[in-house]
């Protein structure tokens, strides 16, 4: 049990420290999906 809380605060660390990084991916997914849908409609 205690290994599984060990790896789970080290999993939110990791995400608290990465958080910000993983918005500016997401965004920039949204972002090109947003685009391309856009651009297909114009074509």
């Amino acid at each position: 049990m205690e290994h599984i809380q060990q790896s789970y605060r080290g999993l939110s660390l990791l995400f608290g420290v990465n958080w910000d990084r993983l918005f500016y991916i997401g965004t920039i997914i949204l972002a090109l999906g947003a685009g391309s849908y856009i651009g297909s409609l114009a074509v």
